[in-house]
């Protein structure tokens, strides 16, 4: 699509990256002086629920008409956004949350910089563009995960950036942020570089109280597994349960349902939670203790989840490997059994109770060859 009258400039995060020498998974763009019905007759397929975005025909990138927004109630979703031809391209960026986000490339690579990104990226500054940064609490959460992203390159929030997260959480703005999008930006910042500056940032400007309470930064093991996690690329579920492995289960709930966290995350961090510490000392487990843990993390029936709950724990304690490796050997030793076969030898009523002795009995002998080797 080309125009006298519109002019397309990509934006945001694929900028930045390139600046930093980061390689670029999504372009967005920004189209300056164009109509919905120019955009929609040029074929682009419009997207957009509160403001007009598309999508590109070919490529399937999205297309934005530059806009502005205005603040009419509490909350990230307390916006009027105007969309128009005549919204500039420096109005467009300034609506945006950090100056290393509000720059813009022209197709013959010429930058658009009017607040200074390039020189926050120089100087490792996660900055906000304008006052405007503090009527949307969803910004502290982004600025928190873009710590996340880019601790590992020295990055750091501004002063005075902080000072206004700081001031957004005392006037009750934080207050008005829903779970589902609270949990949305906590989850990918925890899957992030280093998940613990996201914590350090939300707990520094106050946030981290308001909306996850019952998570402690301070000399926590929890920061440090998060962060092994992270190195060791393990998907969110895993980072989520030692994130919370040290909560009592009445807590941990509680967060879960406040956050609306998804079923299969709060499942494993329960299952840390309970048993984790047992999976530590695996080798001192007698039979019954042993298949209570396999029970009790329904390790026969969900053994990839169980593989998850043994990488929680080494990420908890990294000399575990070898209480992981005698557990994974144990359930396989109880996977090797042949349960139909013991039920077909018993009337129904004492199936569960064959079964049972069955694996106690295939446990005590596991646990016998292991002290004798």
């Amino acid at each position: 699509m080309r125009d006298h009258t519109l002019k397309i400039y990509a934006v945001g995060g694929s900028v930045r990256d390139e600046l930093l020498g980061i390689a670029v998974k999504d372009r967005d763009y920004v189209v300056i002086g164009a109509t919905p019905q120019q955009m929609i007759d040029a074929g682009y397929k419009a997207v957009g629920a509160d403001f007009p975005v598309f999508l590109h025909p070919q490529t399937q990138e999205e297309y934005a008409l530059a806009r502005t927004e205005r603040k009419i109630a509490p909350g990230y979703a307390g916006f009027a956004f105007h969309a128009s031809s005549d919204v500039t391209l420096v109005e467009d960026l300034r609506r945006r949350d950090l100056t290393i986000n509000a720059m813009a490339k022209e197709d013959d690579g010429t930058l658009i910089d009017p607040y200074g990104g390039k020189k926050d990226l120089a100087n490792k500054l996660l900055r906000h563009v304008s006052e405007a940064f503090s009527e949307d609490p969803v910004r502290i959460l982004r600025v928190a995960r873009f710590s996340a992203r880019f601790a590992t390159l020295g990055f750091r929030v501004a002063d005075e950036t902080m000072a206004l997260m700081r001031a957004m959480v005392a006037s009750g703005e934080v207050d008005h942020l829903i779970a589902e999008r609270v949990w949305q930006e906590l989850a990918r910042g925890a899957m992030e570089a280093t998940p613990s500056a996201m914590f350090s940032v939300l707990n520094d400007g106050g946030a981290l109280a308001r909306i996850m309470p019952e998570i402690k930064t301070k000399n926590s093991s929890a920061m440090q597994a998060i962060d092994f996690a992270a190195r060791q690329s393990l998907n969110l579920a895993i980072r989520f349960a030692v994130l919370a492995h040290n909560l009592c289960e009445a807590d941990l709930r509680a967060l879960c349902q406040r956050l609306r966290v998804p079923v299969e995350c709060r499942d494993l961090a329960v299952m840390v939670v309970r048993y984790h510490g047992e999976a530590h000392k695996a080798h001192e487990l007698h039979a019954e203790k042993l298949l209570a843990l396999f029970d009790g993390t329904d390790a026969l029936r969900r053994p990839d989840r169980f593989r998850d709950f043994l990488d929680a724990c080494y990420c908890l304690h990294r000399e575990s490997s070898k209480e992981n490796k005698f557990l994974v050997t144990a359930l396989s030793t109880l996977q090797s059994l042949s349960l139909g076969a013991i039920a077909a030898k018993v009337v129904a009523v004492d199936i569960p109770h064959a079964i049972r002795a069955a694996k106690l009995t295939a446990l005590e002998q596991f646990i016998l060859l292991k002290e004798n080797t």
